[in-house]
């Protein structure tokens, strides 16, 4: 099956990027260990995503790896693991500003209650559509 950029052109035959996608498969299957472990475990799935080890390897992965797959339809992947990781982050501080304030306890609750499906949609979203070669929809850099 032919590999496409993220204008959804073939890839010239000397570019592979089976390499690019096991790591992908690598960094989705860390991110869903952690979010998963979280529901599973002791935990929650907020905080296995953000503090668990498997993620923080999966985040630096990303980080190392991301030049590998400028300009491939592989690189809406990478940016949609880190905005993914990153805004969580963002909502999950958020929450805990709310949450310290008493008053805002249910808001805050809310907030990481719809946080922690949206995590665990973004991971299976993501990885769906890595397995069937799409690309996903993030705004240009």
């Amino acid at each position: 099956m032919a590999d496409y950029d993220h204008n959804g052109e073939p890839i010239a035959a000397g570019q592979d990027l089976g390499g690019a996608k096991a790591w992908c498969h690598v960094m989705y299957a860390l991110h869903a260990f952690s979010a998963f472990g979280g529901l599973l475990g002791s935990t929650t799935i907020i905080g296995g995503f953000l503090f668990g080890w498997p993620s923080i390897i999966a985040v630096i992965i990303n980080y190392v790896t991301r030049g590998n797959v400028r300009g491939t339809w592989l690189e809406s992947h990478w940016r949609w693991q880190l905005r993914t990781f990153w805004y969580a982050a963002a909502w999950a501080g958020g929450g805990m500003v709310l949450f310290f304030t008493f008053i805002g306890i249910p808001v805050a609750l809310v907030i990481w209650g719809v946080l922690s499906l949206w995590l665990l949609y973004r991971v299976v979203r993501g990885w769906i559509a890595l397995s069937g070669q799409r690309s996903m929809p993030v705004p240009a850099a």
